[in-house]
């Protein structure tokens, strides 16, 4: 056995009992409640661009959970959008002035704590939406600044324009942009739901704590399977309004 799967399945247990206690306490306190799924809703991915999806980068995220489960998880719930006309954002992240001594620069400060300078706007090949999951005609793709996709960005207004209540959330990192997005996506008063299979990190642990917290806070976390049949039943029922 590799001594990498031996260390997972032990943080997986020592994070398993932290969940246990914890829900002890999230549960007397009267949180985990459920937001549900509305009537209407947009898929939005953040930051699956070959600079996070593809090795080779210092956004490089588990390429194990990307070529396994995230990515094959997205091609399913974008078939399921686009069968049924739901809208699909695709977020990515790049920067214009990229010298962190410029007097100006669209990275603001941010590049102070990470290496966003590596994202340049420049180099298409690196911001651009992984092939395998590449957009179509009629999808949108959204270049924010910072880690929420909606912070500074015009994200709320389409949303609410498409007369959108319900957003499922995937992508990258569970402990930035995704859970960003999230947060802020509640507090403009969609229901948010965080699609289990499909967000992903660079660090051991990340996702599973985040998505626990998520959970018990901002969103809904569903598998892949339950957001599937809610993107085709709500197709369906969108069909037969009209």
């Amino acid at each position: 056995m590799q001594d990498d799967d031996v260390d997972a399945r032990e943080l997986d247990r020592m994070l398993q009992r932290a969940f246990d206690a914890s829900t002890k306490i999230y549960q007397q306190r009267g949180f985990q409640r459920r937001i549900g799924f509305g009537k209407k809703p947009a898929l939005v991915s953040v930051d699956l661009a070959n600079a996070w999806t593809r090795p080779g980068n210092p956004f490089t995220c588990d390429q194990r959970a990307m070529d396994g489960e995230i990515i094959p998880g997205m091609q399913r719930l974008l078939k399921a959008c686009r069968a049924h006309g739901h809208p699909v954002i695709h977020v990515t992240t790049a920067y214009e002035i990229t010298d962190p001594n410029a007097p100006f620069t669209d990275m603001g400060l941010w590049q102070c704590k990470i290496p966003i300078e590596v994202v340049d706007l420049q180099r298409k090949e690196l911001w651009a939406i992984d092939s395998r999951i590449a957009p179509v005609k009629g999808e949108y793709t959204l270049l924010k600044k910072r880690a929420s996709a909606f912070h500074g960005t015009g994200l709320g207004g389409l949303l609410r324009a498409a007369g959108v209540d319900t957003i499922l959330v995937t992508g990258v990192t569970a402990t930035a942009c995704v859970r960003t997005t999230i947060c802020d996506g509640l507090a403009d008063g969609f229901r948010t739901i965080a699609v289990k299979e499909c967000i992903g990190d660079r660090v051991p642990g990340a996702v599973a704590w985040n998505l626990y917290d998520i959970d018990a806070k901002f969103a809904d976390v569903e598998s892949v399977d339950t957001c599937v049949k809610y993107l085709e039943g709500a197709g369906a029922t969108a069909q037969a309004a009209e």
